[in-house]
């Protein structure tokens, strides 16, 4: 049983895993089971080049994000479990007790974080009642979003950058990935508020 099962490895889903994974010395952390189901074939960082993303270089690919990314999840916080070659197919259960159907496996966990992008149809059964176009797309681009209410889709269940209705920029997902994890840790912290972070000389 996972305490959180992020699904999407693009930019909200690694952004997520990287501050929910930073927050493992926290006591409200150190036993948590998180999981990232690393899907990037239909990322919209396979085909871009960055030239006005914050702190990335200017002609950086998201090709090479995309890859980087991962090794950086995987080498600052190897407790949060990276699963690859899998794509979600079905989310079944309520809070507390999800199960997620991919193609290959199904796996338990508690909450359930989806940033999968904004394509249209939404590939995944069990939340179709929430699908709704996209209101921060053109039209004819027949974009979709989940339904949410900052980034809650309904109990247990949060949506993350383009599919929780943002526009598509790298720094609009992470930050809405950052915005999840910090919900969750607070959720964790028995409704504290958290944020994460690391300074010099600590």
């Amino acid at each position: 049983m996972y305490d959180v099962l992020i699904i999407g490895g693009g930019v909200s889903g690694v952004s997520c895993g990287l501050i929910l994974g930073s927050a493992k010395q926290k006591p409200f952390a150190l036993d948590k089971k998180i999981g990232i189901i690393m899907h990037q074939k239909a990322s919209s960082l396979q085909n871009a080049v960055f030239n006005n993303a914050y702190g990335i270089a200017s002609g950086k690919l998201g090709s090479e994000l995309l890859k980087e990314s991962s090794e950086h999840l995987q080498n600052s916080y190897p407790h949060v479990e990276q699963i690859t070659n899998e794509k979600v197919m079905e989310i079944v259960g309520e809070s507390g007790d999800f199960t997620v159907i991919t193609n290959k496996n199904s796996y338990k966990t508690k909450l359930i974080c989806i940033g999968i992008g904004a394509s249209n149809p939404f590939g995944i059964t069990g939340l179709n009642e929430f699908v709704i176009p996209h209101k921060k797309t053109a039209v004819e681009k027949n974009r979709i979003q989940l339904q949410n209410k900052d980034h809650l889709v309904k109990a247990g269940i949060y949506v993350m950058g383009t599919l929780a209705g943002h526009r598509s920029q790298l720094a609009i997902a992470a930050g809405s990935g950052a915005a999840v994890a910090t919900d969750i840790l607070t959720f964790w912290n028995d409704g504290n508020p958290v944020q994460v972070h690391d300074a010099l000389g600590k």
